[in-house]
């Protein structure tokens, strides 16, 4: 339906186009838009002041046109010049394949950890590893003993070891699996209301 009803629309905005076109061709001026209040006071006031202004603006000024058909710029940049000469430096060095053609290895965790971090902050290897000491001692290694080794504010060590852990893996027996199975059955059964 859509397709049917873009087609007729299609046609009735074309038909009779070249008669409409000539008719707004054949107008003497088109209308303005519609200006602001601030711009029509804007133009009172120039007007108060120079009533040829509106003169002034649509002739040509000779002494504007030949000030500007004088002026040309020169550049004395080398930067194009430097930039021509390094490709042409490029384009004659017949540069050797390299040797090595195996892919570099991803990073661990995605991105290039940084060598050294500065106080209060810590890296993605250090906050899992501390992560993960604390979930397994929480007694050995509690916020403050964190805070100090890795030297981060105890309020930041607190809301991290509180909103992010680690995934612990559980693989169950393949021998009681089929025991914890019938277990979980009876009691659906008995669960489900009647």
């Amino acid at each position: 339906m859509g397709k049917a009803m873009s087609m007729v629309a299609r046609k009735a905005n074309r038909f009779n186009v070249e008669n409409r076109a000539h008719r707004v061709l054949e107008r003497e001026k088109p209308t303005p838009a519609p200006k602001y209040e601030s711009n029509l006071r804007d133009m009172e006031r120039t007007l108060e002041l120079d009533p040829k202004f509106v003169d002034k603006l649509n002739t040509k000024d000779a002494g504007l046109d030949t000030r500007l058909k004088d002026v040309y710029v020169t550049s004395q940049d080398q930067f194009i010049q430097r930039v021509l000469e390094r490709q042409e430096a490029t384009a004659k060095e017949e540069r050797p394949l390299p040797l090595e053609r195996t892919t570099p290895e991803d990073f661990e965790y995605g991105y290039m950890e940084p060598t050294r971090t500065s106080q209060g902050r810590c890296t993605l290897r250090q906050a899992l590893q501390f992560i993960n000491n604390h979930q397994l001692d929480p007694e050995e290694w509690t916020a403050k003993k964190i805070a100090t080794e890795y030297k981060i504010k105890e309020s930041h060590v607190d809301n991290i070891l509180y909103y992010f852990k680690t995934f612990s893996v559980y693989i169950p027996d393949q021998k009681y699996k089929d025991k914890m199975l019938t277990q979980s059955k009876p009691k659906l059964i008995q669960d489900k209301p009647v």
